[in-house]
C-alpha cells in the first residue's frame, strides 16, 4: 500500500506543470491558457523541474541531479507513450504506471543512496506541493 501510495505522489510530482523559476529567458514567452486534465500526457519539462526541486531539497551533488533528471525524464516519456497505447483508466494503463513507477523508484534509490532516498520519500507531497505553486 505504501509503495502504490509513493508511486502515485512520483506520477503526480511529475505531472505537476512544469515552470521556469530556474531556467531564465531573455523575452517572456506568451501566455497561453491551456487545461491539463489527468490524460494529458506531461510536459517534458515536468522532469526537470522536479530535479531542480530534488536538487534543492535533497542538496544533491552536480551529478547526483544529471542522473535523477535523466532518470524523471525517462519515467515521463514512458509514461506518456503509456497514456498514448492503453485508454485512460483502464487496468493496462494503471499496471504500466505501476511499472513504470517501480522501475523509477528504484533507479531513484540506486543514485541517491539510502539516506537522501528516505528523505525524498518523506518529502514527496512538500516536492508535488511546491511544483504546483510554481505553475502558478
Amino acid at each position: 500500500m505504501r509503495s502504490t501510495r509513493l508511486s502515485a505522489l512520483l506520477l503526480l510530482s511529475l505531472t505537476a506543470a512544469s515552470c521556469s523559476i530556474f531556467h531564465h529567458r531573455e523575452k517572456p514567452a506568451p501566455v497561453v491558457e491551456t487545461v491539463r486534465t489527468p490524460d494529458s500526457p506531461t510536459p517534458p519539462t515536468a522532469a526537470r523541474d522536479l530535479a531542480d526541486v530534488m536538487a534543492t531539497d535533497l542538496q544533491l551533488t552536480p551529478d547526483q541531479t544529471v542522473r535523477v533528471r535523466s532518470i524523471l525524464s525517462s519515467t515521463v516519456t514512458q509514461a506518456n507513450a503509456a497514456r498514448e497505447k492503453f485508454p485512460a483508466q483502464s487496468p493496462q494503463l494503471l499496471a504500466e504506471q505501476k511499472r513504470i513507477n517501480a522501475t523509477s523508484q528504484r533507479e531513484l534509490q540506486q543514485v541517491l543512496g539510502p539516506v537522501k532516498f528516505k528523505k525524498f520519500l518523506a518529502s514527496q507531497r512538500k516536492m508535488a506541493a511546491e511544483m504546483q505553486q510554481r505553475q502558478k
